[in-house]
């Protein structure tokens, strides 16, 4: 066995047990240990189990947890140099960091017709458990191509190795694009076109504004326009240090006027605008079908070079089982790595090892869990459980991952729960809305008449961070940048601050 010393690997106990296993001692820290099997193991002839119990005592915020089953040494591999690079066959398990939460499952596969290998990746594979208990991660691969990830004994995947449900395929297209294939310059992709005898209306105005006045409006009874909307301030008051000499004659700061509280307004009245009826915009003519249109353009197919027909995969042999991860957590625990042919052994092994472990960690926590009050946490279980069945629907999957982690953090804070169920709930009738009923049509602008003061412009804008700035200036530098000012402009700035 060989170390690759980054991180401190330490034979701990498992917290609670007197059952030990390999742990990540540090954080953010880079791992690595291979352990070289006895003899290869071939998976082409029987079913083959690959097996470990991982127990994430601290939680698992960004790190990998998942093993690397690698190549025979003949490969041209050396343990001793072990590091990310080293060929494996497979690696499988749970891995989790920002938008990434699932059990990987990738094999590394030969392409007969050029010798290269490509990773072939599980789409859509599930998720890890994400509490601190101990978890037992199974993928049984099967002669008949079939593969089965279980998770603490319990079916999570199944799938083909030659389906699609790997990216990339292992079996490539027959066919593919030719790369040397040109779109000829006279190609029509356009499907509609201007009709080109069109001709725009004689009574058609582009230049006919969008409103006009309502000539119709009247003017309120009882509009004040002799009292303007602003008077001073009656209450205002010269402060004792103002020098009329140099800081001008003292005005005081203006309130909206009272009187207009208590009118329909102040001020000149103006017309209100309204639409336009004559108004039609800039003319466009009607589009018609493209007589010339060919469709959208691709290019041709040719035969695939790298094609290749296969009945089962031809998967690489595991000479050595190795652990090489980064990862922000401490307190992951590797435990009872399994290799072997017979199912019914994983599943006496499962039962007797890390069953016994799982149910204590159970125990020991409904015994240092507060007591149930009843009722509403019966219905809160039951909720939940719901909210993770909604989770698994197939056009939820590229949520998947987020939810299944609001799912966790809602059942752990009270607090937060009843937010994290109702933004489920409402992201589940969205979707299923979008299913129904496809992308929905934008709302409709209104047209109406808007005051010109709620207008803001790129000047507005200039002003307001201009003011903005000024408003965050030390009273010093106003004060410095007053000095050689006329007392108008002092008593101006003055008067703003």
């Amino acid at each position: 066995m060989f170390i690759f010393m980054v991180g401190t690997w330490k034979h701990e106990k498992s917290q609670g047990h007197d059952d030990f296993g390999l742990l990540v001692s540090e954080k953010a820290r880079k791992y690595g240990i291979v352990h070289e099997l006895a003899e290869p193991v071939t998976l082409k002839k029987n079913a083959v189990v690959l097996q470990y119990d991982l127990r994430l005592q601290n939680g698992l915020e960004c790190g990998g947890a998942y093993l690397k089953f690698l190549l025979p040494h003949e490969a041209g591999w050396d343990a001793k140099q072990f590091d990310n690079e080293s060929p494996y066959s497979i690696m499988f398990g749970p891995d989790k960091c920002g938008g990434t939460n699932k059990v990987h499952f990738i094999f590394r596969h030969k392409n007969p017709k050029t010798g290269v290998y490509v990773e072939h990746h599980l789409k859509n594979p599930p998720s890890p458990v994400n509490d601190k208990r101990s978890h037992v991660y199974s993928a049984v691969l099967y002669p008949d191509n079939t593969l089965k990830i279980l998770v603490d004994g319990e079916e999570k995947k199944s799938v083909n190795l030659l389906s699609s449900d790997f990216e990339p395929p292992i079996v490539p297209p027959k066919t593919i694009p030719d790369p040397d294939d040109k779109k000829p310059e006279d190609w029509d992709e356009r499907a509609k076109i201007p009709d080109p005898d069109a001709t725009k209306p004689d009574d058609w105005d582009e230049d006919a504004p969008m409103e006009i006045e309502d000539l119709e409006a009247e003017k309120p009874e009882g509009w004040l326009d002799d009292e303007p909307e602003e008077v001073d301030d009656p209450e205002a008051g010269k402060p004792e240090d103002w020098d009329d000499e140099e800081d001008g004659e003292w005005e005081a700061p203006k309130i909206p006027n009272p009187k207009c509280d208590e009118a329909p307004g102040c001020g000149e009245w103006k017309r209100p605008m309204k639409r336009n009826p004559a108004y039609k915009g800039k003319w466009y003519a009607p589009m018609i079908d493209n007589p010339n249109y060919k469709g959208i353009w691709k290019p041709q197919q040719i035969p695939n070079p790298e094609y290749f027909e296969l009945e089962h995969p031809d998967l690489e042999p595991i000479g050595a089982v190795g652990i090489e991860i980064w990862t922000m957590q401490d307190g992951i625990l590797f435990d009872n790595i399994l290799i072997t042919t017979d199912e019914t052994e994983a599943s006496k092994i499962r039962e007797t090892t890390w069953k016994v472990k799982f149910d204590a960690e159970k125990e020991d926590e409904t015994v240092a869990a507060p007591a149930d009050d009843g009722i509403v946490n019966t219905y809160k279980r039951k909720v939940f459980s719901f909210a993770r069945d909604a989770i698994e629907a197939p056009f939820l999957a590229s949520y998947k991952p987020k939810l299944l982690e609001l799912v966790d953090h809602g059942e752990k804070n009270a607090n937060v729960t009843l937010g994290v169920l109702a933004l489920i709930l409402l992201l589940v009738l969205y979707m299923f809305y979008k299913l129904l009923c496809g992308k929905p049509a934008a709302p409709p602008v209104p047209v109406g008449r808007e005051k010109k003061e709620d207008i803001s412009s790129a000047d507005d804008k200039h002003e307001e961070s201009k003011d903005e700035d000024e408003a965050d200036e030390p009273a010093g530098e106003i004060a410095k940048e007053d000095e050689g000012k006329s007392g108008g402009a002092r008593r101006r700035r003055r008067r703003e601050t």
